[in-house]
């Protein structure tokens, strides 16, 4: 017989890589989760949604009978772990804590690293599906609470140099009890001074500020401001504000609110990248007062605020906050005095049949 044949099979080790030192290191296999729950503690109800980075759906926890999300981290690209984008999300999310975003309570893993969920509270619907199917708009005390609560989650990201790059109403997150949560950080960045170049196409195209679109070199906290004005103008009329087809339309479309930007409102505009490719049509009026007819001279000003040219000028949320149209009749309402959607809630998206066969699908991946 040969000797250690009846000998048990050696213990697989993995090897990672720190995400401080960058030096490998090796644990074992049985030690790979950490102390991550596993998927299987966790009952998938329905999908909700899809992000940036990975498909989102409702679950239950079996443990404690809390309804959560569950956002399948994306690995269909990478041969080598997890993506570096959910990396960045799950590290962003970890370290930050405020009411007006989002929570990761944890993350569950499946039988290997191939299937990783981050665990985050569940919240009743997003804006993007009330502003489709509600039969009237919010009142504008309703859009006041809701912008008042937006821009404290932003005051807070900004404050710890966090840029959300991807503001959107499909990322703005509302409870039954009117809590906003900013939700979706795949795209979301650390930043530090001197500002470092980041990625140009982000932020969805109706909500990317005009440095984006003409391909500035650095991004700031400013890009979330812009797509906050989106937001607002978004709530007020009840229908995208700028819904361009295409970057050059974006533009356009952005000139014919504002007018055609120059240098002396907006210094070095002129020596942005993409103007080297073409010219902007020449609009010297800023309608904002003709969109919004009805809205008072401090709604006018704070939407001015939010859309200057000039990044640097632009508000940022702390003075958005502080803007005189939120002490104004009509006083925003209180979070808890919102309307509930009963009817638009997330676990009504999907019907009994296709709901199982996605939870049979999502078990094959796990």
């Amino acid at each position: 017989m040969e000797a250690g044949l009846n000998q048990p099979a050696p213990e697989k080790r993995v090897v990672l890589a720190s995400l401080s030192t960058g030096k490998f290191f090796e644990i074992p296999e049985k030690d790979i989760a950490g102390r991550c729950r596993l998927v299987t503690d966790f009952e998938k109800l329905n999908r909700i949604g899809e992000g940036t980075y990975g498909i989102v759906y409702r679950a239950q926890d079996l443990k404690t009978r809390e309804i959560v999300a569950m956002k399948k981290v994306r690995m269909e690209q990478e041969k080598d772990g997890i993506p570096v984008s959910g990396l960045r999300e799950i590290n962003l999310l970890l370290n930050i804590q405020h009411q007006n975003i989002v929570n990761l309570k944890e993350v569950a893993v499946g039988k290997s690293l191939e299937s990783i969920f981050l665990v985050m509270e569940y919240c009743e619907q997003d804006l993007a599906s009330l502003l489709d199917n509600m039969q009237s708009p919010f009142s504008e005390s309703q859009v006041k609470c809701i912008m008042m609560q937006l821009f404290k989650g932003l005051q807070y990201l900004h404050k710890n140099f966090i840029v959300h790059r991807d503001l959107k109403v499909s990322n703005l997150l509302l409870t039954d009890k009117g809590c906003l949560k900013i939700a979706d950080f795949g795209l979301a960045r650390k930043y530090g001074l001197p500002v470092k170049p980041m990625t140009p196409r982000v932020v969805t195209l109706w909500y990317r500020a005009p440095e984006l679109l003409l391909q500035a070199k650095t991004q700031t906290t400013a890009i979330d401001i812009w797509a906050a004005g989106c937001v607002l103008g978004e709530l007020l009329l009840h229908k995208p504000l700028l819904p361009g087809r295409s970057e050059i339309h974006q533009l356009e479309l952005i000139i014919d609110l504002l007018g055609t930007p120059n240098d002396m409102i907006w210094p070095g505009y002129s020596k942005l990248p993409a103007l080297e490719n073409f010219t902007l049509k020449q609009q010297p009026y800023n309608n904002l007062k003709h969109f919004f007819p009805w809205l008072s001279p401090a709604g006018i000003r704070l939407l001015n605020f939010l859309f200057m040219y000039d990044p640097k000028k632009r508000a940022t949320a702390e003075e958005s906050l502080q803007s005189s149209y939120f002490s104004e009749p009509p006083l925003p309402c209180e979070a808890e005095l919102m309307p509930s959607f009963p009817q638009h809630r997330n676990l009504k998206r999907s019907s009994v049949g296709s709901l199982s066969e996605e939870i049979k699908k999502t078990a094959k991946l796990i």
